[in-house]
């Protein structure tokens, strides 16, 4: 990346860490997808219990693949019978994985769900949640940061599972109450109350959608 723009995204970072913070959530820098990655390894213990929702970012940083093949009890949401049996074993997980939609540089996060198991674990359930996040999610405030979780995130998400929304085929969100709409449950988490549950890994890369 270039130097310039590092630079940029080192101070963003800063601010977007001490923003966090203010939140009780923990974040962290990552130079790139090998030091996210590495950070990510230093905060899950062997043997955690780990699952996540289809997050790309988890998978682009290698994280998905380490814990596969590593000492750890990770279950891909494709390994459960049925959505509820998967949701059911991330409320009790000690990890849960994801990224977030959008998320301001005051470390508010910003998520829109369809079937709402993300979101809710993200919510309430696992003893931790981990989050990687790219540099291309973070906005100047809450309001840019909803219009790019309904307009980028949730736009291309329903053109990645192929569903039949205006979205799909417009590019850009129509506020649609179609039946295929992923835009049924919208998560801003603004504080946790609970210590030690959020860590988010910011990278200076651009990662998901």
């Amino acid at each position: 990346m270039n130097k310039v723009v590092t630079t940029r995204n080192d101070k963003l970072a800063k601010e977007v860490i001490k923003g966090l913070e203010s939140r009780n959530m923990k974040g962290y820098y990552a130079a790139d997808k090998e030091e996210a990655l590495k950070i990510a390894l230093e905060i899950i213990p062997k043997k955690s219990s780990i699952t996540m929702g289809g997050s790309v970012s988890v998978s682009e940083i290698g994280l998905r693949d380490a814990l596969i093949n590593g000492d750890y009890n990770f279950k891909a949401r494709e390994e459960f019978e049925d959505q509820h049996e998967a949701a059911m074993f991330a409320y009790s997980a000690d990890f849960f994985l994801g990224s977030t939609n959008a998320m301001t540089n005051d470390g508010i996060l910003v998520n829109i769900d369809g079937n709402s198991n993300r979101v809710s674990a993200y919510a309430y359930g696992p003893s931790k949640v981990l989050l990687i996040v790219g540099v291309n999610k973070i906005c100047g405030d809450l309001d840019s940061a909803m219009k790019r979780a309904r307009n980028d995130a949730a736009t291309i998400n329903a053109q990645r599972f192929g569903l039949n929304t205006p979205c799909s085929k417009t590019g850009k969100c129509a506020d649609c109450k179609s039946p295929d709409t992923i835009c049924c449950q919208f998560l801003t988490t603004r504080y946790s109350r609970h210590a030690d549950r959020y860590h988010v890994i910011i990278v200076n890369e651009n990662l998901g959608f």
